[in-house]
């Protein structure tokens, strides 16, 4: 029976070709169709990283808020499918790179149209590249949510997507990736620590900032409460999923198959969140008496972070110092916004924007002549032979792209605020936004509907 199944396994691989192309395939074809698995394969895992997100958010919030935590996720990321088609992946990558204007924002390819197939030439069909790219959007809109969480009403993340989605997200995504100007100055950010990460943690600020604390986060001598998660085994396999995810997050930013250096950017990524997952455990034990589990996947979060713009630039050795830093910074960031008086339930501001700051600047300090070359984007670090000059470029990224998505934001949902209102009433936040918003419960069998028996 085994020997059967070999021989017919065996038929099938001899026959892959012509059942796939209908005709004995080029080598180029054969590269193209291997180059289209991958980055389709890479874009699964980074949809499914959605899955993680529900699990953190609702895991590291209250029963009250589980079920709409989860919906909003599923209607956001179909609302920003629709708006990236429609508008954001033109703004991000449409238009002409040799023309002036194209260096601030794409012009061209709104209501996208892939061809059917890949064309002469080309290293993947068109239709795949923008489910690669609709996913990193999906995935730097759901960071912003976490600003959001436990207090803002349903209409305004509604709202917040259209903009995100069509210019706030796509006008960064294109400085850096879309042949932008800070392309051009040669920055260095190759699956989105900035791009990605940063845009979406300055989006969650500026959330935070307009949605004032929880009821009950902070006394009024200043002190603050920990209003707790109710399900910590829902945050670990959050973690889980969205390291596993990762993989076509980094993995899959090398967009081919090629010599298999997608093996080598994996490799920096496992080796950057077990750093940040051990560091982060270390130092909270250190500075708390107690290894704090939050913290640690915190740490995971924050090494992978970190490692997302550097992971096809430095060594395996610097990735396990960009990772222990991040695991440092992470517990440290939260206890600095917590003194601050910001609520950031999902420590977005910390995992995804201090440790992605820190993941950019990381380049300029660590990406080797060789691997540069390799790429063929920027310069070495400073470490390694080229002096200050991508340090510098590195610095101008995350400001230029931290303000423009902060400020962006901040008038999106300033104006929102004062036409419809962005905040939950004090008895719908108290009820949870399961029935206030949505009219039922996530857990129906552990809580009851307001005036029903039990």
């Amino acid at each position: 029976m085994v020997k059967k199944s070999l021989i017919s396994l065996g038929a099938l691989l001899v026959l892959f070709p012509t059942i796939a192309f209908a005709e004995d395939p080029s080598a180029a074809q054969l590269n193209m169709g291997l180059n289209a698995l991958w980055v389709m394969l890479a874009a699964i895992l980074v949809l499914l990283m959605q899955g993680g997100f529900i699990l953190l958010e609702a895991g590291s919030t209250r029963m009250k808020n589980a079920g709409h935590v989860a919906g909003k996720t599923i209607f956001t990321v179909g609302l920003a499918s629709l708006v990236y088609w429609a508008v954001g992946y033109g703004f991000a990558f449409g238009g002409d790179a040799s023309e002036s204007v194209n260096k601030i924002i794409g012009l061209g390819n709104f209501f996208f149209e892939p061809s059917l197939a890949a064309g002469e030439g080309d290293n993947y069909p068109s239709s795949v590249f923008f489910i690669f790219q609709l996913a990193f959007a999906a995935v730097s809109l759901s960071i912003a949510w976490g600003g959001f969480a436990e207090r803002a009403k349903l209409s305004a993340y509604l709202i917040f997507t259209l903009f995100f989605v069509s210019v706030i997200y796509p006008v960064i995504a294109h400085w850096i990736w879309g042949g932008g100007w800070l392309a051009t100055d040669g920055a260095q950010d190759f699956a989105g620590s900035t791009v990605v990460h940063l845009t979406g943690a300055a989006a969650a600020l500026a959330a935070t900032i307009l949605l004032k604390p929880r009821i009950g986060k902070f006394n009024k001598d200043g002190s603050s409460n920990e209003i707790l998660g109710h399900n910590q085994v829902f945050t670990a396999l959050a973690v889980l999923i969205l390291w596993v995810g990762w993989f076509g997050f980094n993995a899959g930013s090398t967009v081919a198959i090629g010599d298999g250096f997608f093996g080598f950017v994996a490799f920096n990524t496992q080796l950057g969140a077990a750093a940040g997952a051990v560091a982060a455990l270390l130092m909270s034990w250190l500075v708390n008496g107690k290894a704090d589990i939050t913290a640690m996947l915190n740490g995971a979060l924050a090494g992978l972070v970190a490692i997302t713009a550097s992971c096809a630039f430095v060594d395996p050795w610097a990735a396990v110092v960009i990772g222990l830093v991040a695991g440092v910074l992470v517990v440290f960031s939260a206890r600095f916004f917590e003194k601050i008086k910001v609520d950031d339930p999902i420590f977005a501001l910390s995992v995804h924007g201090a440790a992605g700051i820190w993941g950019t600047l990381a380049n300029g300090l660590f990406a080797t002549e060789e691997l540069v070359a390799k790429v063929g984007i920027g310069k070495p670090g400073l470490f390694y032979g080229g002096g200050a000059d991508q340090l510098w470029v590195q610095l101008e990224s995350v400001v230029v792209c931290g303000l423009f998505a902060f400020l962006a934001s901040f008038i999106v949902l300033w104006v929102v605020k004062k036409a419809i209102g962005f905040r939950v009433t004090e008895e719908q936040e108290i009820i949870g936004l399961d029935l206030s918003e949505h009219g039922n419960y996530g857990y129906p069998e552990q809580m009851k509907k307001a005036g029903t028996s039990v």
